[in-house]
């Protein structure tokens, strides 16, 4: 009895061109593969970039306002300089409960009288 296996073409998923080789081969070269998943992760890639901008500003404005290991500032002066509070790299809580936020290696503390004091940490 003859058993005819019915081959399914298989098509790369990014230019539609035959694919052969391995069974689970998906893209018919690597320029394909890399093509495809850059479609794909766009989005995420671009959310990404315009955060780490951002970030990479506030780090600039706290490292270019700061005098030495610490250094007090208006908040006027700070947020004026187009400083965006909404995005940090992490926070650190001291013993005396004071929270300091951070953007990379500067930081900062909100004080009284609309005041902020900027540290560097060490590394």
């Amino acid at each position: 009895m003859d058993i005819q296996v019915a081959t399914r073409k298989r098509l790369c998923l990014d230019c539609d061109k035959p694919v052969y080789g391995r069974v689970d081969k998906k893209f018919c070269n690597d320029q394909c593969r890399v093509s495809h998943n850059n479609k794909i992760n766009h989005n995420t890639i671009e959310s990404v970039k315009s955060i780490n901008i951002i970030l990479k500003k506030n780090r600039s404005i706290l490292s270019k306002l700061s005098e030495g290991n610490s250094t007090k500032i208006s908040s006027i002066k700070l947020l004026g300089t187009g400083f965006n509070r909404d995005y940090h790299t992490h926070t650190y809580k001291n013993s005396k409960g004071e929270l300091y936020i951070f953007c990379y290696d500067y930081g900062y503390l909100t004080l009284a009288n609309e005041e902020f004091l900027i540290i560097k940490k060490k590394i």
